[in-house]
């Protein structure tokens, strides 16, 4: 009896291994590819798993490897104190390895100086794995950083005033070739506020026009021409600075609108460019007490998260306005200022002036991720959209050897005496 259940037992293991090793290596021939039967059992957890493989995702993966003071150093956008590379900027890109520079009329001296200072900046971030934006505010009319050997462009209202789309596109065309001679990535342009308060110094004619229409229709324009010529278009200063009578340089303007007034004319030129595939939104230093009456639009949830992202479906790059304004370092720890924006959903906050306030900002963003008030999760999403607009523009840190002045004006003007 014992021997005839030892024999049924050797008899059961060898039938089962033979089963098993004729599922994994016979194979069947069906519409000329070659597959084992356990393939055909089993397909959809093989198809599962190399459709695993093909969703990974490279920028993804690129984060995880990312410490947090990289991380945190890519959602900061910092000034320069003078017309080289000094020494607090050499540490932005060295220790902190901030995201990218913002170029200020008081940076520029001459062209082959601002050559020489964005030349600079980039060799010393070549040691870095991630490219930075060099940025710059050339609006035209009395918002440009370029230097004086360089044709002015008119103001917007200006441009407004002959209302031509095709004008609008090639200034912004030949406006991204002239930055990029110089080697600028990034502009902080068009102006899509409406110009509804004749009182608006800090706006008045940087506006296209008091139209909804109008401002939509060039904004978005020139938004297109300058990303036709591979310069990052930041559009501003949602959710609209048309209709303030304080500069927010200086103090805190106030904008009483409510939600319905904003709708249907300071959210329509932002609203217009989003649909047309804006990459990057600047949102102002501005109070809208009817929406939020306790913090300005640059770290207000409401406006950032719950309009901006939710209702307007903006899914690129926010950028603060300069969080060392009047309207923020008077009324607000600048610190505590950038931990709430970025609570509040921005991806970079842009320091332009004081080395202090630029440390500032970076120490109160690692601590409150440090002590949880910000989710490593949360700066992620950011890391990601950013790295996801350099990719997209193909940022490279290379040096640029010469700029030909004369050809520059030469396109400047043939585009400009066509209207």
């Amino acid at each position: 009896m014992y021997k005839k259940f030892i024999f049924y037992m050797v008899l059961l293991f060898a039938v089962s291994f033979l089963s098993v090793y004729m599922l994994m290596n016979y194979t069947i021939i069906q519409n000329g590819n070659r597959n084992t039967i356990l393939d055909r059992i089993l397909p959809k957890q093989k198809e599962q798993s190399k459709d695993t493989n093909k969703e990974a995702d490279p920028l993804k993966e690129q984060i995880k490897e990312m410490t947090l003071d990289e991380k945190i150093g890519q959602m900061l956008m910092v000034g320069v104190d003078g017309y080289a590379l000094d020494n607090n900027s050499r540490k932005m890109i060295e220790e902190y390895k901030v995201s990218g520079f913002i170029i200020l009329g008081q940076n520029v001296q001459s062209t082959n100086q601002l050559l020489n200072l964005v030349n600079a900046l980039k060799a010393a971030n070549l040691k870095n794995k991630i490219p930075i934006f060099v940025s710059v505010d050339e609006e035209g009319g009395r918002v440009d950083r370029m230097p004086r050997e360089l044709k002015r462009y008119p103001t917007n209202r200006e441009v407004g005033q002959i209302n031509n789309s095709n004008l609008s596109y090639n200034i912004g065309n030949v406006m991204a070739e002239e930055l990029k001679s110089f080697g600028f990535n990034m502009n902080f342009a068009p102006v899509l506020d409406i110009s509804s308060n004749p009182n608006n110094s800090v706006i008045g004619d940087r506006s296209f026009a008091s139209t909804s229409k109008i401002v939509s229709k060039l904004g978005v324009e020139t938004m297109k021409g300058l990303q036709s010529g591979n310069v990052i278009s930041v559009v501003k200063h949602f959710p609209g600075h048309g209709d303030t009578s304080v500069d927010s340089h200086i103090e805190l303007p106030t904008v009483p609108h409510d939600l319905n007034r904003l709708r249907n004319f300071e959210f329509i030129p932002f609203d217009e460019a989003i649909k047309n595939k804006a990459d990057a939104v600047m949102v102002a230093h501005i109070l809208l007490s009817k929406i939020d009456s306790t913090n300005p639009a640059s770290f207000s949830k409401a406006v950032i998260t719950d309009i901006l992202r939710k209702q307007l479906n903006f899914t690129g790059v926010v950028i603060t306005d300069d969080m060392a304004m009047g309207a923020i370092v008077k009324n607000y720890n600048i610190g505590e200022a950038s931990v709430k924006s970025v609570e509040a959903g921005s991806d970079i906050i842009l320091v332009s002036h004081n080395h202090e306030n630029e440390v500032m900002v970076i120490s109160a963003l690692k601590k409150a991720v440090e002590n949880g008030v910000v989710t490593k999760d949360r700066i992620d999403e950011s890391v990601y959209r950013i790295l996801k607009l350099k990719q997209k523009y193909g940022l490279k840190d290379k040096a640029i050897n010469s700029i030909d002045v004369d050809k520059i004006n030469e396109k400047i003007n043939g585009v400009l005496n066509n209207y």
